[in-house]
């Protein structure tokens, strides 16, 4: 959520009743503070700011400081303390502890399982669903983050310690985490001393010093994705080993080594999520190790993913995106590239490619080639890849509501920015319509033009002269109006909304010195497309040399140039090999006339 495009407004004092109103609300909030603790949590005379924070979503995020740490965030007027707050009142919320090595596995983006979650000989505090709870590792009462319990402690019992328990809101070093001093959680000794916690206590020494990694879930119950907080993450490929009979010997193993006969032995005990994350994972790093090359650089994420990875997936076994914690590609690149393992840039607008990868990275040369894979048949991948067939992408136009066009929209419960399809923009125009009562009674193929239908639909020359509306004139003016957007969903991805209307691949003509014409052709990375792979294969299909060159008057976008005009062998590719609709495709029109045949 807080990982891209986040827009912070400047700090804001709090003063006199506000800052009563705020204390109120804590109290309210965690009534387990006494008045001395609540007076030195939201003292009187310290500076306290409050900043907010949206998210590239949307999400409106409230985030109080105290002394230049977070202490609070607030989201939908719920109040979440801050890991900072939990280590000076470790007791705040109820805590469940877990193994040191689960943290890795909550830096991939997954939600705590109750196998995961230790035991005490005293037993768990008893919570409710929906309770607001602490996450510690064995050995240390200091929280590395706040969850959400989705089931009580009874359920939890009933179930065996098995499924999800906790949604986790916020995390040790994420982006609320770096606002403050960046300061590594206390060693505090736990209240009660479990046998489990006396084995891990050297085992929790060993662990500091070590970068953490913490990680954002979505939580279900409040319907807010705070899903996708950047983190700075050590080891995302660590596999989940969550059994309760796990010790801690298994666990470090886990941590140091993710030793390949303990993965065995506890697949059968990961979650469908798990295994999936961990097929990621393999895939990911045997793509690198023995698919890409530097000279493929840089290479369309989608490119990346339907090329590199799919083929590196064990035979029998399916990667989808959406069956991992990750829920979109994007994010698990975003994990990598925090591990500094790659870089993914943005070259053209909404268009992600990999422009950098650390072949040196101790994760990638320490990989191995799983069972029944070899040099051999990698090599054979490669050489087939050409051979791979292109997704076209789904396409949809969608609407945004417009400043103009929130009266006429605010009815049916919609605000500045919302995203509508066409049926829905039609569906709330006709229903605004007949609520409001404005069909012509001597006409029904008109429409009366009230107040909110003149300001919002006509221009000032209008507004004296049209008192009425023929339907169609009525639902074009009004999408004229609306903000353009699109979506588009490449395969095996989640759907990416983008601003403006999709510009269509552009193919044009240029002459050259002695006469001699080359083909461009820009905006392939829009539709999944990589320009390399695309002059590859045209270079060896009409024989003419073909060259990757920037795009004049941009910085990272690039074309495809090849000589001669090719639009004709263009238009084979792209029509009926690739099977995109020939509105996306601009300039075909500009193919040679074919000579008659004597």
């Amino acid at each position: 959520m807080f990982c891209r495009a986040v827009r912070g407004r400047a700090n804001t004092a709090i003063k006199g009743s506000d800052r009563r109103k705020l204390r109120t609300d804590v109290a309210a909030a965690f009534p387990n503070l006494s008045a001395e603790q609540l007076t030195e949590f939201i003292p009187n005379k310290e500076e306290l700011n409050v900043i907010k924070i949206y998210t590239h979503k949307g999400d409106a995020v409230t985030v109080y400081m105290n002394n230049r740490n977070p202490i609070l965030f607030e989201i939908e007027k719920a109040l979440y303390p801050t890991v900072y707050t939990l280590w000076v009142y470790p007791d705040l919320l109820p805590a469940f502890s877990t193994w040191p090595p689960v943290l890795q596995k909550l830096a991939g983006g997954a939600d705590l399982m109750l196998p995961g979650v230790v035991v005490p000989s005293s037993g768990f505090p008893q919570v409710e669903r929906g309770m607001l709870c602490a996450v510690t590792l064995l050995g240390n009462r200091a929280p590395v983050a706040v969850a959400v319990a989705t089931m009580s402690t009874a359920e939890m019992l009933a179930a065996g310690m098995k499924g999800k328990g906790f949604a986790v809101l916020h995390t040790y070093t994420d982006h609320l985490w770096e606002h403050g001093d960046k300061s590594s959680p206390p060693t505090l000794a736990p209240l009660v001393t479990d046998p489990a916690e006396k084995e891990s206590a050297d085992d929790e020494e060993e662990m500091e010093g070590k970068d953490p990694v913490s990680s954002f879930s979505t939580d279900p119950l409040q319907r807010v994705d705070i899903g996708d907080l950047s983190l700075k993450e050590q080891d995302s490929c660590a596999i989940l080993m969550g059994k309760e009979e796990l010790n801690e010997n298994k666990a470090a193993e886990i941590a140091e080594d993710d030793n390949t006969e303990v993965q065995q032995e506890a697949e059968d005990n990961r979650t469908p999520q798990e295994q999936m994350d961990a097929l990621f994972n393999q895939c990911f790093f045997h793509a690198l190790k023995c698919k890409v090359k530097k000279s493929d650089l840089p290479l369309l994420t989608s490119t990346f993913l339907r090329s590199h990875m799919f083929s590196c997936c064990p035979p029998g076994q399916q990667l989808d995106i959406k069956k991992s914690s990750y829920k979109k590609f994007s994010k698990f690149l975003q994990c990598m590239q925090h591990q500094k393992i790659l870089q993914v840039k943005e070259l053209n607008k909404g268009v992600e490619s990999i422009v950098e990868v650390d072949w040196k990275h101790p994760d990638i040369k320490a990989f191995t080639l799983p069972e029944g894979f070899s040099s051999a048949s990698t090599a054979q991948d490669s050489k087939s890849e050409d051979r791979e067939v292109y997704h076209a992408p789904e396409i949809i136009p969608l609407y945004g509501v417009s400043t103009k066009m929130i009266p006429l929209f605010q009815e049916s419960g919609h605000k500045k920015g919302s995203i509508l399809s066409n049926s829905e923009v039609r569906n709330i125009i006709i229903n605004y319509v007949k609520t409001n009562e404005l069909v012509d009674e001597a006409n029904k193929n008109f429409v009366k033009v009230n107040a909110i239908l003149c300001d919002c639909l006509l221009d000032k020359s209008e507004q004296d002269e049209i008192s009425n509306l023929k339907w169609d004139d009525l639902l074009s003016r009004c999408l004229e109006r609306l903000q353009p957007l699109h979506q588009v969903t490449f395969f095996g991805q989640e759907p990416i909304v983008r601003k403006g209307n999709i510009e269509p691949i552009d193919i044009t003509i240029a002459q050259r010195s002695s006469n001699k014409k080359v083909t461009i052709i820009k905006n392939l990375e829009l539709y999944g497309l990589d320009p390399q792979r695309v002059a590859n294969i045209l270079q060896q299909r009409v024989q003419a040399s073909a060259t990757i060159t920037p795009v004049p008057g941009t910085k990272d976008r690039v074309q495809v140039q090849i000589q001669g005009n090719q639009i004709h062998h263009l238009a084979k590719m792209l029509l009926e090999e690739y099977q995109l609709p020939r509105k996306y495709i601009q300039g075909l029109e500009k193919a040679p006339k074919l000579g008659r045949k004597k």
